[in-house]
């Protein structure tokens, strides 16, 4: 099976739900796990993020089937709104960047 090289960043905190480790460098299936007669998308990463790298509180990642409310996401340094969000479909060597905007005061 075909995999994609996926590097993917955590700042503003969201790094803490992810063993405290920003960057991570993934392979993963290049064909859909959620459409598997499709390519992987935005929205693959995310259940595999959720499913294999997080240690504890999933629910601040992750709400039903996409990131939480308070979560930027940049796909390649542009905003996910921008790039058909869950739907983007993921292209070897993608830089995906995860923000928490969400902070204490």
């Amino acid at each position: 099976m075909a995999e994609l090289k996926i590097n993917v960043e955590f700042s503003g905190g969201m790094e803490l739900l992810f063993k405290n480790i920003r960057k991570h460098t993934l392979a993963i299936p290049a064909q859909s796990k959620v459409n598997p007669s499709g390519p992987a998308t935005l929205q693959d990463l995310i259940f595999y993020l959720r499913d294999n790298l997080m240690t504890e509180k999933k629910d601040l990642f992750v709400d039903k089937d996409t990131v939480r409310p308070g979560i930027l996401v940049l796909i390649n340094n542009v905003d996910w709104e921008l790039c058909d969000e869950l739907e983007y479909q993921l292209e070897d060597k993608d830089e995906i960047v995860f923000i928490s905007t969400l902070h204490g005061g």
